[in-house]
């Protein structure tokens, strides 16, 4: 879990994003959830109000970077009270104050759910990668574990750094990150050596290839043919010490990933010794959301002024 922050609550992680993505991205759902008028606005008018931020589920929290620069869109002003990576403690009885957004009320409720679906989302990822990551390090693995590219389209960026924050690799960001040859590739190509030799020369020396294997003799093909990393796919933790301990002996240097059909029930029984890295496509999909609310606080601007 990330531990360094910045006076915005962000994590030092924010600044793998550039500034102008984060804006594309922002301008985009800002967009399409007000493709017009902004009829609830009309409604409440343009005084200037007080938000608190409320968390009422315990979780790990996250998407600072992603809620800062929606109000900062809206002309709004966030003041943090939890950073990105801590945990939060509050429930539905007693909720814990997050962060305050001060400014006009109906840019506040303008930015109000799509904020609250990103952090809820981004939270919900970021409490399941950091429940994980404790359980492998309970076991004294060194291995890393990671996340796939089993993504919502046009979330990615805030389920990649949402892992991040819970102290779990994203793996590769997009088919452009690294050259993964699955059962298609290999079925298209006629054979796995094939499939290599192709991926080498378009990747050149600095984009790695890794190769889905089902078995033994498919990961000594990939090998021998030049593939950086082996994944082991759906094979079950009695199988999968075998193979890859047969494997480090033959191939020394050789990256293992084990990845298909791993959940949180299961996942101790994979952390090997001989296995490096762990994917684990449930920490993205059907993780729960994270209860977080945005409240407007009655007179409150008004009797600070």
């Amino acid at each position: 879990m990330s531990s360094n922050n910045n006076n915005n609550g962000q994590s030092s992680l924010s600044y793998l994003i550039p500034k102008s993505t984060i804006q594309e991205q922002v301008r985009a759902w800002l967009k399409e959830d007000i493709p017009s008028f902004d009829y609830g606005g009309a409604v409440v008018g343009d005084k200037k109000e007080v938000a608190y931020l409320l968390g009422k589920q315990p979780g790990v929290f996250s998407g600072t970077v992603f809620f800062n620069e929606i109000f900062i869109m809206l002309d709004c002003e966030v003041k943090w009270i939890i950073k990105d990576g801590e945990e939060m403690n509050g429930d539905a009885s007693k909720p814990q104050r997050l962060a305050e957004v001060t400014g006009s009320v109906r840019n506040i409720l303008m930015g109000e759910r799509l904020a609250l679906n990103i952090i809820s989302r981004s939270s919900g990822i970021t409490t399941r990668a950091s429940e994980m990551k404790k359980l492998v390090d309970a076991k004294c693995w060194k291995g890393t574990l990671a996340g796939t590219r089993k993504t919502t389209p046009g979330f990615r960026l805030v389920e990649k750094y949402a892992l991040l924050v819970g102290g779990v690799d994203g793996h590769r960001m997009d088919l452009s990150s690294m050259i993964m040859l699955k059962d298609n590739h290999i079925w298209s190509s006629g054979n796995i050596t094939n499939a290599v030799h192709s991926a080498k020369s378009v990747g050149g020396f600095s984009i790695k290839v890794e190769v889905e294997c089902r078995s033994e003799d498919e990961a000594c093909e990939a090998m021998e043919a030049g593939a950086d990393v082996i994944m082991l796919d759906n094979m079950v933790p009695a199988e999968l010490a075998t193979v890859s301990l047969s494997l480090k002996s033959k191939y020394p240097h050789i990256v293992i990933e084990a990845s298909g059909g791993i959940v949180p029930a299961t996942l101790t029984r994979y952390a090997l010794p001989t296995i490096d890295i762990i994917s684990m496509g449930s920490l993205t999909q059907s993780v729960p959301h994270i209860d977080i609310s945005l409240k407007i606080q009655k007179n409150l601007h008004h009797q600070q002024q």
